[in-house]
């Protein structure tokens, strides 16, 4: 039996922009090796398993190695599919039961808006290793969960990252978000995200960390909703809103290719 699997390009209206994720829909479920190999067979930052039960909508991703509790693009592109290929009528909101809870989509003003919890980042003081590593002077330094957020002076800095993956590899880390103030005026902050530990090196746009930088950019602005750029190669613009204990998290997504698993 053949399984429909789509190509998709997160926060992006860019055919070879934004994030890409795989997000493969299953009418059966599936053992969690058949996924992690589908995943890894894929090679992109994550690969999306989507299943209806009838009940409820499960939801699960995995990088070419390993399953993770989060992932906004993939999240973004699963719902993508489920109302451009008819899975999900146009307009019904989504709820996605994950290992992270209920996460929510819906469609508004043209965009899909996700419904993620907020994570405030702790105020931390990080390896030294780490920060030679990424060859940074951050100007503050905190952790959302087991990943760090640093924030550069200037764009300038931040653009100029290049750590060495292999380096940093050899260090017990998750993630590393770089940030700072953006200075073109377009958008409130931009941001960079490196994750070579879980086989990203740097994900073009993470939907998962701005869980953490929605809440750190609101209270250093006054503002609770903000627009964003991931300054990865490929590139990628967030809308964003802080709603109390979430974030609400809004982008476009474009399908690239649809077609059949046979294995």
């Amino acid at each position: 039996m053949s399984i429909s699997l789509y190509h998709v390009n997160a926060f992006s209206s860019d055919a070879f922009g934004g994030n890409p994720a795989a997000v493969c829909i299953l009418s059966q479920l599936k053992a969690d090796t058949w996924m992690q190999s589908v995943a890894a067979q894929m090679n992109l930052s994550e690969t999306a398993f989507v299943f209806d039960n009838g009940q409820n909508i499960s939801l699960r991703w995995f990088t070419p190695e390993r399953e993770v509790d989060l992932c906004g693009h993939a999240t973004l592109a699963s719902a993508h599919v489920l109302w451009q290929y008819g899975y999900v009528a146009q307009g019904r909101e989504i709820a996605f039961h994950s290992k992270s809870g209920v996460l929510t989509a819906r469609q508004k003003d043209g965009l899909i808006e996700l419904d993620f919890p907020a994570v405030e980042p702790k105020t931390v003081k990080a390896p030294a290793k780490l920060i030679e590593m990424l060859g940074i002077s951050p100007i503050y330094t905190g952790k959302f969960g087991a990943k760090y957020l640093f924030e550069l002076e200037t764009e300038q800095q931040l653009l100029a990252v290049k750590p060495n993956m292999s380096e940093l590899l050899t260090l017990a880390e998750r993630g590393v978000s770089v940030t700072c103030a953006d200075s073109s005026g377009q958008y409130d902050f931009v941001s960079r995200y490196f994750a070579p530990w879980v086989g990203i090196d740097e994900d073009p746009v993470n939907g998962s960390s701005h869980c953490a930088l929605t809440p750190f950019w609101s209270q250093r602005l006054g503002k609770t909703r903000l627009t964003a750029r991931q300054a990865s190669a490929r590139g990628g613009d967030l809308s964003l809103q802080l709603a109390g204990d979430r974030v609400k998290i809004s982008g476009t997504a474009t399908t690239v290719v649809s077609a059949q698993l046979l294995v």
